[in-house]
């Protein structure tokens, strides 16, 4: 951590009598390029809470203590390999503040306004970072959620609004990592469909969408079929990172499909949040370390 950092019990302190040491920490924060000579990412994804997702397995109010969540976001920050963090603006100040984030690659999640549950969930408005933040905070990049249901009006909306914003990030040269899927309800609980198709559709959608791609990165889960996922990512020849998804039971299983997903041409790493921060084991460190090692050697 950096020399000024303060502690996790200072936090509610300092913003309560220094809400300017935030951009203050900004505006001094040690930066690096996006990615290195081996072009391959791992950052840990932390902006599940400001859609009012704060489950992990059956602990429906797990991500809900924010000073245990910070603690595992600085663990998983400290290990080696770990290049960077998604978070929210609410999150990442506090990062800020605790000097955990030099020489970090700092993502800023775009759009949280589809909260979980919800009835207006498709209609997934751009409530977080503005592209104008990431690049006044000297942010490395945002990150937006793309859920497509063909019979929902609020699917429209979010693809303009997805669309327009990489545009905007395009023009200040900020990459802009989009996460897409197909989604319908079941139940009246909306549901990602992981199947091979689905999955290439949703790559398809989202690799056209602004006036460039060129600052556009995709954000994919592993197929349902793993065996899917050479054929998906051939969709597109834009550069690919792997999101984590619902904590499994089956840790083994999930670090093998990401590895093999690993070895895939345009794949260039992994963005994972729950299943390395709430580790069934607890273990957090451990679980960060196995997942960097999976990057290693390709």
């Amino acid at each position: 951590m950096a020399s000024s950092s303060v502690s996790l019990s200072e936090l509610a302190s300092v913003r309560t009598r220094h809400p300017q040491a935030i951009a203050e920490a900004a505006a001094h924060r040690a930066r690096r390029p996006l990615v290195d000579e081996r072009e391959r990412l791992v950052i840990v994804a932390a902006d599940h809470p400001a859609r009012g997702a704060l489950a992990v397995g059956d602990d429906a109010l797990a991500m809900a203590n924010r000073a245990a969540l910070l603690e595992r976001l600085v663990t998983a920050l400290s290990r080696p390999g770990v290049d960077g963090v998604l978070a929210t603006a609410d999150i990442l100040e506090d990062l800020l503040l605790l000097g955990a984030l030099e020489n970090k690659v700092v993502l800023g999640s775009m759009n949280r306004g589809g909260l979980a549950g919800a009835a207006f969930e498709l209609d997934d408005r751009f409530t977080g970072h503005r592209p104008e933040d990431i690049e006044r905070l000297r942010f490395d990049g945002g990150k937006l959620l793309l859920r497509i249901d063909y019979s929902d009006p609020g699917s429209l909306r979010t693809l303009h609004a997805t669309a327009r914003a990489i545009d905007e990030m395009a023009s200040r040269r900020l990459p802009v990592f989009v996460e897409p899927f197909l989604a319908g309800r079941v139940d009246g609980r909306l549901v990602n469909d992981l199947s091979g198709p689905a999955v290439a559709r949703s790559v398809a959608i989202a690799s056209g969408l602004g006036g460039t791609s060129a600052y556009t990165w995709l954000k994919l889960p592993v197929t349902a079929d793993p065996e899917d996922m050479a054929w998906v990512c051939e969709t597109s020849a834009l550069p690919v990172v792997l999101l984590g998804g619902e904590v499994s039971g089956d840790q083994e299983g999930t670090y093998e499909k990401w590895r093999r997903a690993l070895s895939l041409p345009t794949v260039r790493g992994l963005v994972v949040g729950r299943s390395l921060l709430y580790p069934a084991d607890g273990e957090v460190s451990a679980a960060v370390d196995t997942a960097v090692g999976l990057t290693k050697g390709l």
